[in-house]
């Protein structure tokens, strides 16, 4: 394998690394009703590859940003 793939493939683990990393950061914002289905969609969040797609087209609608106060909003 020569220089240029190596960084082609390394380009595109840094995009899935950075889209799983924005998943998960987004399941940890928002209420899902109950801790088991939040913790069900951050266990699908961080599955490698995929996990990000599966959260962002079956489970970003379903949580509500949660309306406590904490976190980065309430600066």
């Amino acid at each position: 394998m020569d220089l240029e793939t190596a960084l082609v493939w390394i380009k595109i683990g840094a995009v899935f690394f950075v889209l799983t990393i924005l998943a998960v950061f987004d399941v940890a914002r928002k209420d899902f009703g109950s801790p088991g289905k939040k913790a069900l969609w951050g266990v699908i969040a961080i599955f490698p590859f995929i996990g990000w797609l599966v959260y962002l087209i079956f489970g970003f609608r379903k949580g509500k940003k949660s309306s406590a106060g904490g976190g980065f909003n309430s600066i």
